[in-house]
């Protein structure tokens, strides 16, 4: 059963969803080559618990960490380790907070160093294929014409492989609510959406094949062919008037300006 949100519940929401885009943000601050996942980590959990907040994914069903940190090949829920990060790395990174009773959920994905012109253009075809999905985000539409609009973007336009067997969802007092939000799908299809909608909308998109596998840590998804992957993510609500971005990724984006280690992919080349 979906649980369409009341304006109040969604200010709620966007309270949460605002102190997860700024714990993304102290990520862009920090994050750079020879910083480990799990330092990172660390100063997230602080900064969110310093809010009075909880950590959305620590814990919850059995994950260790604060932030999902997924390096490279890995898509997502990579748990944070003491390996250092390294030049040309391409991370995403996941986080969600719990205050006032609703979570909120975003991620992004840093490109550390000196990154191939091919990896550049994967991040910002993800990163754009997620704005189209919002788009379709309207009263009167269905779920499956964000998913069409993801995949027609990110995979037929573009040709990068869309996974299938991850999806955005819905998000409010539990971190995954009904519906699932695919990144793949058909126009008119789906449930229908009307006001009060919240969801996570995530594009998961890899370089190469589509096909993803679990690694041995039980937790991270990896592609199959080890190509890299990008992940963007942004909690919405639907209004009369069109989607309601409730995380802010300008917080990240401006960060990234003052980071010397992050290559910008929002600046134009």
């Amino acid at each position: 059963m979906i649980y369409y949100k009341t304006d109040e519940e969604i200010e709620l929401i966007r309270h949460s969803c605002l102190l997860v885009s700024k714990t993304l943000a102290l990520v862009a601050s920090e994050i750079r080559p020879g910083v480990t996942g799990k330092a990172v980590d660390r100063k997230a959990e602080e900064f969110i618990r310093d809010h009075k907040a909880k950590p959305g994914f620590k814990g919850y069903r059995g994950f260790p960490a604060t932030l999902c940190i997924s390096v490279n090949e890995g898509v997502v829920h990579g748990i944070p380790t003491d390996i250092e990060f390294k030049d040309g790395d391409v991370v995403s990174v996941d986080c969600g907070a719990y205050i006032n009773g609703f979570f909120g959920d975003s991620a992004y994905t840093f490109a550390l160093g000196d990154i191939s012109n091919d990896i550049v253009d994967l991040m910002r075809v993800t990163n754009e294929s997620l704005y189209k999905g919002i788009e379709q985000a309207k009263v009167g539409r269905r779920i499956g014409d964000i998913s069409f609009a993801v995949q027609n973007f990110a995979e037929r336009e573009h040709k990068y492989g869309v996974v299938r067997e991850l999806v955005g969802h819905g998000i409010g007092k539990d971190l995954h609510e009904a519906p699932e939000v695919p990144n793949f799908g058909k126009r008119n299809s789906g449930k229908k959406i009307k006001a009060g909608l919240v969801i996570a909308i995530e594009p998961m998109v890899n370089l190469g094949t589509r096909k993803v596998l679990t690694a041995s840590d039980g937790w991270t998804i990896i592609t199959q062919d080890k190509k890299a992957s990008a992940h963007f993510e942004h909690t919405i609500a639907v209004r009369k008037t069109g989607a309601d971005i409730l995380t802010d990724h300008t917080f990240i984006e401006e960060a990234i300006k003052n980071n010397p280690e992050i290559k910008d992919i929002t600046a134009k080349s």
